[in-house]
């Protein structure tokens, strides 16, 4: 149990402003243990604490926090004598309020922080315990320690969308597929565009109009572009710059580059958004096989951090 921080990646993608509630404290007779948590955002919510009286109080406290924007709450509830619940015990839920912007926050194998005062640094004591933990071997469980929560982190899949089957796409499915943790969705046109057999490690989305499943694509996805058809790359670049993105790289020369440029301003982009988008992808110094420009093109992609500036779209 821990924080998976690909789900909060993805929910803040679709919802913006999401509260997190964790279990951070028990006594007694509770429905769930330290560590069970509940994603809320204002009109949804994901996972559970144990249901009843207590959730439903977590749940409108969270949405209170989202609408006045407190970043971090801690409570202690009595299940019985304050919420009703047969339960006789005592929960200490903490609630946090996590967007595009402060979730990078979370880093690493483990999350730790003050349930008070966000701006302490964490003890060098407390640093030292999951240390030991993980050199003795144990597995590290989510526990309140004094005032700091500790929890166990699981990284986010990097999420990758390849937009396009033609030769370059396809090499550059082949190299992504070697490489380890990502999240591979592929796209064209039509089913005959792709290999009879396609890997089980990747999704494969044909669809007669691509573009718009733009507006619909997580916006920590980092893309390339690389369809038969310019006027299909202009209007997923167009789409993708509404939605917003990690990283969007475009296959091309430097005309073609300045020409969708100057059409993508006109439609309304800043220059400099329109700048975040990369043309040429790859190398030019390997040249133009596909498989070289796939080449370029993974000696990017593992140079460039997985936790770059997220372009926020409209």
């Amino acid at each position: 149990m821990g924080i998976d921080l690909s789900e909060l990646h993805r929910l803040i993608s679709d919802h913006g402003c999401v509260a997190r509630v964790v279990v951070a404290t028990t006594s007694g007779s509770v429905p769930r243990e330290v560590g069970a948590s509940m994603l809320i955002w204002s009109d949804g919510q994901l996972g559970t604490i144990g249901g009843g009286s207590l959730e439903w109080e977590a749940t409108a406290q969270a949405r209170r926090q989202i609408s006045d924007q407190l970043p971090k709450m801690f409570v202690r509830h009595a299940l019985g004598p304050n919420l009703g619940q047969c339960c006789g015990g005592s929960v200490g839920l903490l609630t946090e309020l996590f967007d595009a912007e402060s979730v990078y926050q979370i880093s690493g194998g483990v999350f730790v922080r003050s349930i008070s005062d966000p701006s302490k640094i964490v003890p060098a004591a407390i640093n030292l315990r999951f240390t030991q933990k993980s050199e003795a071997g144990h597995s590290l469980t989510p526990e309140l320690v004094n005032e700091w929560m500790i929890e166990p982190v699981n990284d986010p899949r990097r999420c990758v969308w390849v937009w396009g089957a033609g030769h370059v796409g396809r090499a550059i499915i082949r190299v992504l597929l070697t490489l380890p943790d990502l999240d591979v969705t592929w796209v064209d046109t039509n089913q005959n565009r792709f290999p009879e057999n396609v890997s089980e490690d990747l999704t494969i989305l044909p669809t007669e109009n691509p573009a718009l499943l733009c507006s619909n694509v997580p916006r920590h996805a980092e893309h390339y572009i690389v369809t038969y058809s310019h006027a299909l790359d202009l209007e997923v670049c167009h789409r993708l710059l509404d939605r917003g993105f990690r990283y969007a790289g475009l296959i091309g020369s430097e005309t073609k580059w300045a020409r969708f440029r100057r059409r993508l301003i006109s439609l309304g982009h800043a220059k400099n958004e329109v700048a975040q988008i990369q043309c040429p992808i790859g190398d030019k110094a390997l040249g133009k096989h596909p498989a070289r420009i796939a080449i370029g093109v993974a000696r990017e992609f593992l140079t460039r951090s997985s936790h770059s500036t997220v372009l926020t779209g409209r």
